[in-house]
């Protein structure tokens, strides 16, 4: 799913625009966490794709590009079915908790548990 060498997110698997994000958001059903609520949806085309929302609510730029790269990363290193059924569309929206998360562990933890229960 990912390339080898730049470990980036094909465009094939990433929600891009408003009206895909705003799609499954009206369609999907939440899954919330401690740190982020996830909008689960059936997918529209042949494959799940994922799109992460990090909002100023969380904080600064800084801290929400942080909060950003480890969800990304979390979700890469649980890229085994855990996330992205072929069949479903994600959307995970960082609650303002996210930036007062003790490090990538709990992050990680927290996607994790969303994950299953999603």
């Amino acid at each position: 799913m990912f390339s080898r060498q730049g470990r980036s997110w094909p465009r094939a698997v990433r929600l891009r625009t408003r009206r895909e994000f705003v799609a499954v958001q009206q369609r999907g059903r939440r899954v919330a966490g401690r740190y982020f609520v996830a909008l689960v949806a059936p997918a529209q085309g042949a494959h799940g794709r994922i799109g992460i929302t990090v909002s100023k609510r969380v904080g600064n730029a800084v801290t929400r590009n942080r909060v950003k790269r480890w969800v990304r990363e979390a979700v890469r290193q649980a890229a085994d079915g855990v996330w992205l059924p072929r069949d479903t569309d994600v959307v995970i929206v960082a609650k303002a908790s996210a930036a007062r998360a003790p490090g990538f562990a709990a992050i990680a933890a927290d996607l994790a548990d969303i994950g299953r229960r999603a």
